[in-house]
């Protein structure tokens, strides 16, 4: 897919400075978005160098970290892993971390406030103690946590309006997708089948395929 001028550009000033880990993660997903497609890792390390300035290196890493996020999904089929995401499943993934976040955040205000008290309490008519100093050490720990969760929230909370307008049409097309895919699995079957004289079970045992596989509704 053609890149627009103002993402050419992005794509060279990134080449320069180089792109963050959040940067890659954002780019592949555009991948998967404005593709609407599945693929094999083979292809998205040929893919995001060329359109999104993602090394070749780095984009197995960057893949994995969005599937241990429940942005991207991923199933195998016979020897070959595919991957693929839709809006409507990024859009509850990120909506789901940031009310994580949100909920970690709210605990650790919580318990950074308690311990301020107590430290405030503690200086009332008493010496430096090593419960104090325990306390001081314990909140300076808690607001750099608390620093992180920020930072982290505020990632989730920029949510892609491109994301937000396509979830109505989401489900039309992860079905005509997974469709699309079940008319190949079933033609390479068709041929196998013309080639070899394989039986349908044996083809299905031997590229794992399940017993039910058939078109969505």
């Amino acid at each position: 897919m053609p890149l627009t001028e103002e993402s050419q550009t992005q794509t060279k000033k990134s080449k320069k400075r180089g792109l963050s880990a959040e940067e890659k993660r954002t780019r592949m997903m555009e991948i998967f978005f404005e593709t609407k497609d599945v693929f094999q890792l083979k292809d998205l390390e040929k893919i995001a160098p060329k359109e999104k300035g993602i090394t070749s290196m780095s984009v197995k890493e960057v893949l994995q970290s969005l599937v241990d996020d429940g942005m991207v999904d991923t199933d195998r089929i016979g020897t070959s892993n595919y991957f693929w995401a839709f809006p409507s499943k990024a859009l509850h993934a990120r909506r789901r971390k940031l009310q994580e976040l949100q909920n970690q955040f709210s605990e650790y205000c919580q318990k950074k406030k308690t311990l301020e008290d107590g430290i405030a309490n503690s200086k009332i008519g008493r010496q430096d103690t090593a419960e104090r100093a325990a306390l001081i050490k314990e909140l300076a720990a808690l607001r750099q946590r608390k620093d992180q969760l920020k930072a982290e929230i505020d990632k989730y909370k920029e949510c892609d309006p491109d994301v937000v307008e396509e979830t109505r049409q989401a489900n039309k097309i992860a079905k005509e997708a997974a469709n699309r895919w079940t008319d190949n699995i079933f033609a390479v079957k068709s041929w196998a089948k013309r080639k070899f004289g394989f039986e349908d079970s044996k083809i299905d045992k031997t590229f794992g395929i399940p017993e039910d596989f058939d078109y969505i509704d």
